[in-house]
């Protein structure tokens, strides 16, 4: 009996001790960039990305790629969110009881949002009204949600930061390139910027491809545009990885 009782203070004391390190025993003996740490980075930029792999988070990118702007602040706010909430959740792991656990992961990721989101309305207030809800959309999105259950309250807090960070990065990678082909094909500019030049009202006023006859392409402006980049995406992605495409 007494055996027991130290064997379960022992292990409750390398549990605070885990807390306060923030690292596991295992943890401890791997370098800070492992290959298995530098993997939780580069992976959710390539073979398992959020959005052309998983599937994860399509709304956002449907909604706010139209421009380049909004899509680059969403892509820091998701890193943002992302990386804190996983390392929060990890920290609290063994704490919080496996019934409420949901619960706890919204109220994390909630704070983290409205915070975000109020340095947005206080630095970046025209962004702000582009990416109007889908801010506090964020709170629901399947990519962090998932990302806290499947990892964060398994693995340590530094492994979870990194994957918190690697899984946005992903994500926010295909929103940019998704905005940046609309943006550039459907209005001709770049962060508001006219790139491909200026278009007046005839072809001899205009410069640039415009001086050309080019004509911007107003399909790139909707949203069924950005589903079909990011077919084309997932298309080019399997197309280079072939251990990607799925066997019948």
């Amino acid at each position: 009996m007494a055996t027991e009782k130290k064997n379960i203070s022992e292990e409750k004391e390398a549990k605070k001790k885990e807390m306060i390190f923030f690292l596991s025993s295992s943890e401890e003996k791997e370098h800070f960039l492992s290959k298995g740490n530098r993997k939780l980075l580069s992976d959710p930029l390539d073979d398992n990305n959020p959005i052309t792999v998983q599937v994860l988070g399509i709304c956002s990118a449907l909604a706010i790629t139209v421009q380049l702007e909004p899509a680059v602040v969403m892509a820091i706010a998701v890193v943002a969110v992302m990386a804190f909430s996983n390392m929060i959740v990890s920290m609290l792991r063994n704490m919080i009881p496996s019934r409420i656990r949901i619960i706890v992961q919204l109220v994390v990721v909630a704070s983290l949002v409205v915070l975000v989101d109020q340095i947005l309305k206080a630095y970046a207030y025209d962004v702000s009204k582009q990416l109007s809800v889908f801010i506090g959309l964020i709170i629901t999105n399947c990519i962090v949600m998932g990302r806290l259950e499947a990892f964060a309250l398994g693995n340590g807090v530094y492994k979870s930061f990194l994957d918190g960070i690697g899984n946005a990065a992903g994500y926010g990678l295909i929103l940019i390139i998704v905005a940046f082909f609309r943006e550039l094909l459907g209005s001709g500019k770049l962060f508001g910027f006219e790139v491909l030049g200026h278009k007046a009202a005839t072809v001899a006023d205009s410069t640039g491809l415009y001086a050309l006859g080019y004509e911007n392409n107003g399909l790139m402006l909707l949203s069924p545009m950005a589903l079909i980049v990011v077919g084309l995406l997932i298309w080019v992605q399997r197309a280079r990885n072939r251990k990607l495409i799925e066997e019948n």
